[in-house]
């Protein structure tokens, strides 16, 4: 259970954030049914999704050097 604030908000359970994939910002939209219930669903963006990279963004930590990423990234040449 969770309480309506003055404000009329109210927190979103855990469960239901992370089932829905809901991030701080995201867009919910409420439907209310005939029979009063309340549906929750999050809303599609018609925008250009964000590429998969974005979200690494920022994220590199050292301790590899540019060249020992290259490596590793790189196919490794037969040496004759």
């Amino acid at each position: 259970m969770t309480a309506l604030t003055s404000k009329g908000q109210v927190t979103i359970p855990k469960a239901v954030r992370d089932l829905l994939g809901l991030q701080p910002g995201t867009e919910i939209g409420f439907e209310v049914a005939n029979d009063g219930r309340v549906y929750l669903q999050r809303e599609t963006s018609l925008a250009e999704p964000q590429s998969r990279y974005s979200q690494l963004r920022g994220s590199a930590k050292g301790g590899m050097t540019t060249d020992q990423i290259m490596a590793l990234t790189r196919p490794q040449q037969e040496k004759p």
